[in-house]
């Protein structure tokens, strides 16, 4: 096989194995990164609450016992039971967070297009070494949109748009399911999740230092205004370095599950095709009605550029896969139909 520019199809391989090992040391780097971030966060609350004391206490002359124990101990606490109250969304696996947004489980006895659905996912399984995922179906959507979720392969739940079933043709909903499978294999899912619970801590230590600024009944603040203000400011900063980071490990995962969803169906035009297709409808506006819970973890994000956003832009991810800018493909194009497509729904592809 060789691409459409000609050039021999190893080397075409050896361009997305780059990518992919490429996406997989700058997340090496950004979880570093993170962990730093959060270091320096204890660090931050610890001189802060000493220059506090300092202030507040006549004649200083030293610090309590264990007091940057404590700080730190308390510091960490909230940002591990962060984690811990975020992460417990997944428990039960990946179905029953699917089935909190509304998904519902594929019907391949009666629906040709589910039944399409699920044989790809079968397959590509296999192709890719894994088991194969529970497929649902979020059929109130009608964008072209999908999202993979759950801890690992065990309880991993491929669930796709109405949109992408309705609108897409078998080989762009390949592209898309590879892209999916990527995220379970990657175990980008449950990375995703740790880092989102870790931010949720960060943003606790920030909530605990408003509480600590708040005025009681008669509208004074109480000694604890001045390190809650302290507490305050750290944690913003640290929520703010937070979200940047997660939201820059996520797009690294993007790029990663773009270039392995290449490798798993050897075709640019799959995924290419359900990029360029979604590009063709930003305009009339990008995905904006899924849950809050899954907006990490879609195939495509709101139509917008900015540094919190857990997508790179469409037209990057379109150039990386080909290799060079693409136009948009018209939303109002159906796709041809399968040329083995049966004629009763049930009928076996």
């Amino acid at each position: 096989m060789q691409t459409a520019a000609g050039e021999p199809d190893r080397f075409f391989n050896m361009r997305f194995f780059e990518q992919q090992d490429q996406a997989r040391a700058q997340t090496r780097k950004l979880v570093l990164l993170f962990a730093l971030a959060v270091l320096l966060l204890v660090l931050a609350i610890n001189a802060t609450l000493a220059l506090s004391w300092r202030l507040v206490t006549p004649g200083f002359s030293g610090y309590p016992a264990y007091f940057f124990t404590v700080n730190t101990v308390m510091t960490l606490v909230f940002v591990l039971g962060g984690w811990w109250l975020e992460t417990s969304s997944l428990e039960g696996g990946g179905a029953k967070l699917a089935r909190r947004v509304g998904a519902r489980e594929a019907w391949p006895s009666s629906r040709f297009d589910e039944q399409k659905l699920c044989n790809i996912a079968a397959e590509l399984a296999i192709a890719a070494s894994m088991r194969v995922p529970q497929v649902m179906v979020l059929e109130r959507e009608a964008s072209i949109n999908a999202f993979a979720a759950g801890w690992n392969e065990d309880d991993a739940v491929i669930a796709v748009t109405r949109g992408a079933l309705d609108g897409l043709s078998r080989d762009e909903l390949q592209g898309l399911v590879a892209h999916e499978l990527s995220h379970i294999r990657e175990g980008d899912t449950r990375l995703n999740m740790r880092l989102a619970g870790m931010v949720f801590g960060l943003e606790m230590i920030f909530n605990l230092g408003a509480r600590m600024c708040e005025r009681d009944e008669d509208g004074r603040r109480s000694v604890l205004a001045l390190p809650g203000l302290a507490i305050m400011a750290a944690g913003f900063l640290g929520w703010v370095a937070g979200r940047a980071l997660k939201a820059a490990v996520s797009r690294q995962r993007e790029f990663l599950a773009d270039a392995r969803a290449v490798q798993f169906t050897r075709s640019k035009e799959g995924l290419g095709g359900v990029l360029r297709r979604v590009a063709g409808r930003q305009d009339a506006g990008a995905p904006r009605g899924f849950h809050s819970a899954i907006q990490h973890m879609l195939l495509v994000g709101p139509a917008k550029a900015h540094w919190l956003d857990s997508h790179p832009p469409l037209a990057e991810r379109i150039r990386r896969i080909y290799g060079r800018a693409m136009p948009a493909l018209s939303p109002e194009v159906t796709p041809a139909h399968d040329a083995l497509a049966p004629t009763q729904p049930g009928a076996l592809l």
